[in-house]
C-alpha cells in the first residue's frame, strides 16, 4: 500500500515553504509549522537574538527541551503510579487475609 504525498505550503517567520508530506500528516505538519512560527516569533520579539538562523535554533532548543521535560515528567509520572500501585497491592493483599 503506497501512501499519497502531498505538498504543503507553510509560512514561519514570514517566509513561504514547500514541505511534502503524506496527505494523512498534513493537518499535524501545519500545526507544527504554527507553533514553530509561534515560537520564532516570540524569540524575535525578545530583542535577545538576531537573523532568523539563529532565531530557528534558539526555537528548536526550546521546543526539545519542553519535550525532553515532558517525557522525563512522563517517566517520573509512570514511576510514580507504578510505586502507589505497589502500595495499594501490598495493603490490599494484607486486608485479604483478615
Amino acid at each position: 500500500m503506497s501512501q499519497q504525498s502531498t505538498t504543503v505550503e507553510v509560512k514561519i517567520l514570514d517566509k513561504d515553504f514547500l514541505v511534502a508530506c503524506p496527505e494523512e500528516e498534513r493537518e499535524a505538519l501545519i500545526r507544527a509549522a504554527r507553533h514553530l512560527d509561534s515560537k520564532m516569533r516570540e524569540i524575535r520579539a525578545s530583542g535577545k537574538v538576531f537573523g532568523a538562523e539563529r532565531i530557528a535554533v534558539m526555537a528548536a532548543l526550546n521546543i526539545t527541551h519542553e519535550l525532553l521535560e515532558r517525557d522525563t515528567m512522563s517517566d517520573a509520572t509512570s514511576s510514580i503510579l507504578k510505586a502507589m500501585g505497589s502500595k495499594l497491592d501490598t495493603a490490599l493483599g494484607d486486608n485479604s487475609g483478615q
